[in-house]
């Protein structure tokens, strides 16, 4: 059984930063790709970032230059740096992590004041 732990998320004004972290424990696999997703309310959840097991990355559009995503392969742990927050980046943020099967965390909530 795969757990992914997040922790990070919080309250922080706009413009300020945050850091989230997520670690997979149990019977870890060798991730394929290891990722962030968010949800807003009443919106669909959606890709933030992501990254392959060979340092490979992607980005939304509307977090590129904002945000960065890094991992550590060997821990089994992504990281997602998160600066110049907007008010709009207001959302649960997800771990998403790809092997044979998906496995997500359960959320962190993430809240920019204005």
């Amino acid at each position: 059984q795969v757990q992914l732990v997040e922790s990070g998320g919080g309250l922080v004004q706009a413009g300020g930063s945050l850091r989230l972290s997520c670690a997979a424990s149990g019977s870890v696999f060798i991730f394929n790709v290891m990722g962030w997703y968010r949800q807003a309310p009443g919106k669909q959840r959606e890709l933030v970032a992501s990254i392959r097991r060979a340092g490979t990355t992607n980005y939304a559009d509307s977090v590129k230059g904002r945000f960065t995503i890094s991992g550590d392969n060997a821990k089994n742990t992504v990281y997602l740096q998160m600066n110049s927050l907007r008010p709009e980046d207001t959302a649960v943020y997800y771990c998403n992590a790809v092997s044979d099967n998906v496995y997500w965390g359960q959320g962190t909530q993430v809240t920019v004041s204005s």
